[in-house]
């Protein structure tokens, strides 16, 4: 174990969600230290497809942080002080529209936030930098995750909205019913500000929403979840996010600038 990010470093980051904390079969475990404090977890750093990847377990290993706890910022400052640059976020997810079945992914291309009180921003001044989240996740890795879930026979969603919701608790029948009316695809409690805060330090940000449940109001007469169902799918679906994992990371070329997430600071400081 190592306690300085100038260990083994990796250019390709992955979060692992609920149901998911461990990944790499051969690691060598990085403590990182960050200005925003302790991260949720240690970073495994080991190959995957010949490529040095770093991994985490956004809620810790033992699954001992809620979403609303999670300390974003020092995640994704280790992930960067790492000298990582492409992050893959996948988590478990509800649905909102019938169409999007348990089972299925759905690569995400928008997000609403419905998060109340968790620090969203490195940007605390002097210096005042208001970052676009216009498109906050990246068209090139969206594009290759998708491939990825379809060679691995995933059925794949190309794009989705996910409504973001505050937790731990979730969501009542009204809010529910109030956000598939919206033509929202999913609902997830972690990709705020996760995925912005990743926009903020330049990086290629995709995320794969494991579609766990409908959401409670979705399915008339359905039961309301429990976080104990949404674990045991996800779990069972793991095989086929190792999978497509594996396929997305073997795809991932170097930043070719097919992209302008490394731009993101361009025209947004003051």
């Amino acid at each position: 174990m190592s306690d300085s990010p100038s260990a083994p470093r990796a250019e390709i980051g992955i979060f692992g969600g609920s149901g998911f904390y461990k990944l790499l079969d051969s690691y060598e475990e990085i403590v990182v230290e960050t200005p925003y404090g302790a991260p949720s977890d240690k970073v495994a750093v080991g190959t995957l497809e010949g490529k040095k990847v770093a991994f985490m377990p956004r809620h810790g290993a033992d699954h001992s942080l809620p979403p609303h706890m999670i300390n974003y910022r020092a995640n994704i400052w280790a992930m960067k002080s790492l000298g990582v640059t492409r992050l893959i976020a996948p988590c478990a997810a509800g649905s909102l529209q019938k169409d999007v079945a348990p089972g299925e992914f759905v690569i995400c291309d928008q997000f609403v936030d419905r998060t109340s009180g968790r620090i969203d921003t490195f940007y605390d001044g002097p210096r005042t930098t208001h970052v676009s989240s216009a498109d906050p996740y990246c068209p090139e890795l969206r594009n290759l995750a998708y491939k990825a879930g379809k060679d691995a026979g995933i059925t794949m969603h190309d794009h989705g909205t996910v409504v973001v919701i505050q937790g731990p608790r979730f969501s009542s029948k009204a809010e529910s019913a109030w956000f598939s009316s919206m033509g929202w695809e999913v609902i997830n409690m972690t990709q705020y500000p996760e995925v912005h805060l990743a926009k903020e330090q330049e990086l290629c940000v995709v995320n794969i929403s494991l579609i766990t449940d409908y959401d409670s109001g979705v399915q008339t007469g359905s039961d309301p979840v429990s976080h104990a169902e949404v674990v045991e799918v996800f779990t069972k679906n793991n095989e086929k996010l190792q999978t497509l994992l594996a396929n997305l990371v073997k795809a991932i070329p170097s930043r070719s600038g097919k992209c302008t997430c490394a731009d993101t600071l361009k025209g947004a400081r003051i």
